[in-house]
């Protein structure tokens, strides 16, 4: 059976141990005094890196954590994770709701609270696949701006000391409409970062996260179907627990306004063919290379011979061809942590600027001829950089 963890230790990251923790040691004072005693609300906690964060939390004795996912199934496994794992101690209140964050129940529950001391926000479409057409679109515009809205002028009615939201590298010179989503959400929350304590962090995609690609090498490989990926597309990767500790870190040791991301040197990035490569050499086999999916899917899959792969240039929309943490244009300090840089934004939207941006979106979604490129315009307009180019093709089409 593969261990997933030395598997992304020894062929991915190639760090025997979480490469910010020399900071979370330097800083274990400060998190400690921030986090013991508090009341802490997870939004989005059952995914890879909500889960994360929460084991990183954990050790520094929250009085009670609160957990909101519209996963059902994972909630229950995160519950199982926790407790079977003697983390948590038996003095955290410990609740998990499987609900929507923008659901009035969501709401209710916030109130009766009377909010949380550290709020964290991982709830996302986070998928470059979530782009296809406008019903997509939208889902995916409601989700990780418009809720979120809703999250912020909660929280303005019970401040918490810290807020943390999650972003995404792609929100640098946003090429994908999950990226150019996430770099509004970036610019709706800083409009908000003078009135209310709020992080965020730009970081490399998670080693084998839920719904992601190499997470699915694993997949195809016990299900005995053959394995695609794109032999074009480098990629940063950080672990699981990594993501947890950069978003700890972030969410808690962050002034308001920043934008953390991790330091990544350009040779640590990786294609997915070389993953599946180790992947599939790691199980035990030789390579069989083949020239289309649907050569791959033709053979019959004997684990005792070559393991039939497909590696191939990408051709869907969205993708970008690298990754980069910040633009030319972004002031960053690369000076307080070891293992972090940080974007000080200083062109920062109004609130009202965010609002008008807002109501137009609502305005195309009320519309039943709203085309896609129309909303693609829009969002080219607010942000300035949204480099997209429609290429009639998406992920859903792809092995």
């Amino acid at each position: 059976m593969l261990n997933i963890e030395n598997f992304i230790s020894e062929h991915i990251t190639k760090r025997t141990e979480s490469m910010f923790l020399s900071d979370l040691k330097a800083n274990a004072e400060v998190l400690s005094e921030e986090i013991e005693g508090k009341s802490v609300l997870v939004i989005g906690g059952a995914g890879t890196i909500g889960s994360s964060y929460i084991f990183a939390l954990l050790p520094f004795k929250p009085k009670s954590l609160t957990v909101v996912d519209i996963n059902e199934n994972g909630l229950t496994e995160l519950t199982r994770d926790i407790r079977s794992s003697d983390i948590m101690g038996s003095s955290v209140e410990f609740k998990t709701y499987p609900m929507n964050y923008s659901d009035k129940v969501f709401k209710k529950m916030f109130i009766a609270n009377k909010g949380f001391d550290i709020v964290a926000n991982f709830s996302a479409h986070k998928h470059v696949r979530s782009e296809k057409d406008i019903y997509s679109v939208e889902a995916l515009l409601r989700n990780n701006v418009i809720n979120a809205k809703g999250l912020l002028d909660l929280l303005l009615e019970y401040t918490p000391k810290h807020f943390f939201c999650v972003s995404t590298d792609k929100a640098a010179n946003p090429v994908n409409i999950m990226g150019g989503s996430k770099k509004i959400m970036e610019d709706m929350i800083m409009a908000y970062s003078d009135i209310l304590p709020i992080t965020t962090a730009r970081f490399a995609n998670v080693a084998f996260s839920n719904g992601s690609l190499p997470y699915g090498f694993i997949e195809r490989y016990a299900k005995n179907q053959p394995i695609s990926a794109p032999n074009d597309v480098t990629r940063y990767f950080v672990s699981p627990i990594e993501s947890g500790h950069i978003c700890l870190m972030a969410c808690i040791l962050g002034k308001s306004g920043s934008i953390f991301f991790p330091k990544l040197r350009k040779e640590q990035e990786m294609t997915f063919s070389a993953i599946a490569e180790e992947f599939i050499k790691e199980m035990g086999h030789d390579l069989d290379y083949c020239k289309s999916d649907k050569e791959a899917l033709s053979k019959k899959i004997d684990k005792e011979n070559k393991y039939p792969v497909h590696f191939s240039g990408s051709n869907t929309t969205g993708e970008k061809d690298y990754e980069e943490f910040y633009t030319e244009k972004e002031k960053v300090n690369m000076d307080r942590f070891s293992s972090l840089g940080i974007v000080d934004v200083s062109d920062i939207k109004t609130i009202n600027e965010v609002n008008i941006l807002l109501e137009s979106f609502e305005k195309l979604f009320e519309s039943d001829d709203t085309k896609k490129s129309e909303i693609v315009e829009l969002m080219s307009d607010f942000l300035g950089n949204f480099d997209h180019k429609e290429l009639g093709m998406n992920l859903d089409s792809k092995m």
